[in-house]
Order: C-alpha cells, then sequence, then structure tokens
C-alpha cells in the first residue's frame, strides 16, 4: 500500500507552483527551533502603567516606587488581619470568660494603691459571674474598654494598650484569662516661661506643674506672673480625684496678687488667700464647682487726690465665704464661636467670720448662630446683683462695669457711681451686646474678621429704702449704649479687637471715650 502523502502549494508569481512535502515542512520546523532568530531593539517595554512604574534611569523615583509597592502591601495585609481578627472575635462573642485579674505594665510612679482603687469595681463585677452565665468575651473587651479609658482619663500615660492572656494563677480554672494594660506615662515634671496679653493687660509668666505628684493622679501647679496692671501674682495649687469615675477632683490654692488701680480709683490691692475647691462634671454636660475662701485684703498706695470714699476704704480687711459655680459650654470655639451656648451662674455667702457680710449672685451667657456660610450673630448678655447683710459692701466686692472687652467706647471700669475721679463701683448691674462678625469678602480662611455690635448696660448703687424690684426696674429703663463696626483677630489664646465706635447714650457719671479702642481678652460681651 502506499504512503499516503501531503503537499503543500505556493503559487509564485510567475505563474509556477511550488509544492512543499510533509516531511520538508518538519524538517523546516525543526531547523527554526533549533535556531531562533535575536532579538534586535527597539523592544516593547513591559512595565505595567497602571503601577506607576517610573523609567529605569531615575533611581530615586524607582526606590520611591518600590516603598510605596510595598507599603501598599503591608496595608493590605495589614487590613486582611484586622478583618480576620474581627471575624474570629465576632464568631466568639458569646465564648464563657472571666477575668481573673487586672495588671498594668509600665505605670513607674503611680501607686498600686490607686490603681487597685480604679479597677476594683471591675473586678469585684467579674467576682460575681464566676458561674460564666453573664460573663463572655464579649463583656470582658467591654469592659476593658471602660478600664483603658479610665487610665487615659487619670492624664498620666501617654500610651495605653491592652491584650488578653490566658491567666497565671496556678489555682485557675479553664476560662480566666488576665487583662494587661501596656502602659507609658507622661512626663512628670514641667516649666515654662511666656509674655500673655488679656483682658487689656500684658505681663511675663512662670508656671512650674508636678504631674502625678504623689501617684495618685494628683496635679501640683504653680505660677507667678508680673503685669501692667496686676504687678505681680502667684498661685500655687494642688488637685486629686475624689472619687473612681474622675468626676469630681479636690483643689487646695494658696493665691495673692498686687494689682493696680489708678486707672479708675486712687489706690492700690493687695489680696492673700486660701482657697478650698470641690469640683464636679464637665463643661459640655455641664460643671459644679463649691469653693470656700478666706481672703486678707488690703487697699494702700493712695493716690494724692483720692476722694473721701477711696481713703474710707483704705486698710485691711478679711472675707471668709462659700461659693457656687456652674458652667455649660457647648460653643465649637470660645473666643470667635459660630454655634453653641455659654452659660453660668454664681452665687457667694460671705459672713462666716471676717469683715465682708454680703450675698452676691452673677449670671452671663452668650449665644451664637451662623445666618448663611461666613456670616454670625452673637447675643450676649450678664447681670449681677450684691446685696449687703449686717454690714455696707466693701469696695473689694462691689462689680465694675465698663471697657472694651464688655461694654465698649466707656472707659475701663468707668461706669457707675463716681467720687471725684474715683469710680466706686456698684450693687447691681446689667450688660447685653448683640455682635455680627462676618469673613473678610474673598478671604475666608483669614483669622481677621469684621465685626460690628451694638452693647447696652448699666451700673448702679442700691438704694434699700426702696423696693428691689423698683431699683431694677429704673436700672433697665436708663440703659447707657454704645455702637460701632471693627475689626476682630484670633490671637491664641486670646481675642484681639481694633473698634471704632462712640457712646450714644451715657449716663452723667460715666466715663466715655470716642473714637478707637483696642480690647485684647477672653470674654467678651
Amino acid at each position: 500500500m502506499e504512503e499516503e502523502r501531503l503537499a503543500i502549494v505556493i503559487p509564485r508569481e510567475s505563474g509556477e507552483r511550488t509544492e512543499i512535502s510533509s516531511l520538508d515542512l518538519a524538517l523546516a520546523m525543526e531547523d527554526s527551533e533549533l535556531e531562533a532568530p535575536p532579538l534586535r531593539p527597539p523592544l516593547q517595554n513591559t512595565s505595567a502603567p497602571r503601577d506607576g512604574e517610573p523609567s529605569a534611569g531615575d533611581l530615586e523615583k524607582v526606590l520611591k516606587w518600590q516603598e510605596e509597592r510595598i507599603a501598599r502591601k503591608l496595608r493590605g495585609e495589614y487590613e486582611s488581619a484586622v478583618l480576620h481578627l474581627a471575624e474570629v472575635v465576632n464568631n466568639n462573642l458569646h465564648t464563657p470568660l472571666r477575668i481573673a485579674s487586672v495588671r498594668v505594665e509600665g505605670a513607674v510612679h503611680t501607686r498600686e494603691s490607686f490603681l487597685g482603687y480604679l479597677v476594683s469595681p471591675f473586678l469585684q463585677e467579674a467576682a460575681t459571674a464566676s458561674d460564666y452565665k453573664h460573663s463572655t468575651l464579649g463583656s470582658i473587651l467591654h469592659t476593658t474598654r471602660h478600664i483603658g479609658s479610665l487610665l487615659q482619663e487619670t492624664d498620666i500615660f501617654k500610651d495605653v494598650h491592652a491584650r488578653l492572656e490566658t491567666s497565671r494563677d496556678p489555682l485557675a480554672r479553664a476560662g480566666d484569662i488576665d487583662v494587661v494594660f501596656k502602659t507609658r506615662e507622661k512626663g512628670r515634671f514641667y516649666l515654662s516661661t511666656s509674655t500673655q496679653v488679656g483682658n487689656n493687660e500684658g505681663g511675663a509668666s512662670a508656671t512650674c506643674r508636678v504631674r502625678n505628684a504623689f501617684g495618685g493622679a494628683e496635679t501640683f501647679e504653680a505660677n507667678l506672673s508680673f503685669a501692667t496692671q496686676t504687678r505681680m501674682a502667684f498661685q500655687a495649687a494642688l488637685s486629686a480625684p475624689l472619687t473612681r469615675d474622675l468626676k469630681t477632683r479636690g483643689e487646695l490654692a494658696l493665691f495673692g496678687h498686687e494689682r493696680d488701680n489708678s486707672a479708675f480709683a486712687s489706690c492700690a490691692e493687695g489680696v492673700r488667700g486660701l482657697r478650698a475647691v470641690l469640683r464636679t462634671g464637665t463643661l459640655g454636660q455641664g460643671m459644679h464647682e463649691v469653693a470656700y475662701e478666706a481672703v486678707l485684703r488690703h487697699i494702700s498706695n493712695l493716690a494724692p487726690s483720692a476722694s473721701i470714699s477711696i481713703r474710707e476704704a483704705a486698710g485691711q480687711n478679711i472675707k471668709s465665704a462659700v461659693s457656687h459655680t456652674w458652667v455649660r459650654d457647648t460653643r465649637d470655639d470660645r473666643l470667635v464661636g459660630t454655634r453653641g451656648s455659654f452659660l453660668k451662674f454664681f452665687n457667694e455667702l460671705a459672713g462666716l467670720g471676717g469683715d465682708a457680710s454680703h450675698y452676691k449672685t452673677e449670671a452671663q451667657g452668650q449665644f451664637s448662630r451662623a445666618l448663611f456660610p461666613g456670616v454670625t450673630v452673637s447675643f450676649a448678655a450678664r447681670s449681677g446683683l450684691l446685696w449687703s447683710l449686717a454690714r455696707p459692701a466693701l469696695f473689694s466686692d462691689r462689680f465694675q462695669l465698663g471697657g472694651p472687652v464688655n461694654v465698649r467706647m466707656f472707659r475701663a471700669n468707668g461706669m457707675g457711681p463716681h467720687d471725684g475721679p474715683d469710680s466706686l463701683g456698684g450693687d447691681l448691674y446689667w450688660a447685653a451686646g448683640l455682635s455680627l462678625i462676618s469673613d473678610i469678602p474673598k478671604k475666608p480662611h483669614w483669622p481677621v474678621k469684621l465685626h460690628s455690635w451694638v452693647n447696652v448696660g448699666r451700673l448702679d448703687a442700691l438704694d434699700k429704702s426702696k423696693p428691689l424690684l423698683d431699683s431694677v426696674a429704673a436700672s433697665i429703663a436708663k440703659p447707657s449704649i454704645s455702637a460701632g463696626v471693627g475689626l476682630v483677630y484670633k490671637l491664641e489664646p486670646v481675642r484681639v479687637e481694633l473698634n471704632f465706635g462712640v457712646p450714644l447714650v451715657a449716663s452723667k457719671s460715666d466715663g466715655v471715650r470716642k473714637g478707637f479702642q483696642v480690647g485684647i481678652g477672653l470674654d467678651f460681651l
């Protein structure tokens, strides 16, 4: 039988045909595999465009590109590990477990008794769940989070990391675990010097602070400052937490200052005092402060032109008083708020010994709202009453009003009753202000804002021969009024105002000023 033959016919241009047998084709293919043609440039670039691979000639870009690729890979592996861990935890949230002990590592300067004081309530809860009916991995994770948050609130630790370990106790049962917190304490000592301005006063100060002074989250702070009006001031305070939740703190403070009052009264005043405070709550939800204060005050350095009233007030006097303060602050910015509110109520009773005998109360509020983007309206008001009891009110306890931080375009502490050149202060005051603050056109990011305002207020001495309501009505019926425009500059930690305004209505005794007025302070009307 004749072998089957395969042939391929290739036509040529001349019309002839060439026939190639299957054997010839196989030999040709074999030769081509053995002798591959060499590669010749230009060659195709094999880099992946989606990865942004740079040119091989730029070594720095290549290294940076490789680092970014490695970082992306590590991030992906980390995210995968987190997802896997979350899946493992979620699948075992109801696994019965119980806390056998809590350990805090790295707390070198913190007393073990203090840490035990904070943690013991959580261990007591774990002991009541010894039958494992109410203690699971989920409840332990919640407890661990609460303890970690509590350790952070002590302001002792810089870092707090938690982990769960099998209990080391040789008598531990199956399912007992230890909660271990790896911590790193903050620096204990802090010393700083600074120059500062506030409430139309400038000066220099030095501050020393010791954190965790005795190993129980105590804070000791001492401050010494010298300024233009308050020539010298000092304070040394020691505060410590009094409850396990750290929401209540106690404070003992020694303080004093020497203040030059010659700008509004022809004298100087020296103060030395002791203060004990109990403080609880938070500013966002409302903070209460109960305090006792014993103060020795001295009116001296009378100017030759001092009035008879100031000369009668000269000398030493002692105030012994208890007070209560409630503050709530929800503003988004203390200096230039665009939303939120601020409320403060203060009540003081003096007469527990000493020369001062009075009841003093003050209320203060501020509300801010954005009218539309870049424009904010703010309304602020404050009022106070000083009611003397067994003895007439003293000069140091009376209210002062007027100046660039409250009723603008009046002299600082220059409103109300006067005796010659001296402002004597008053027993009843009220003040209110409406401000409109807007961004500078096309410069909303600037810390400088445009400002227009209207202020009203009045300071009076009480006449006890008349009913109190009549005195209040008379004071409200005869306000002093001022208005103006200006600039507001947010210079942390203070607010600076440059205003141009005029007093529209003023009492005969009020000290007024027209034109430009500069205000520097923290709390503006």
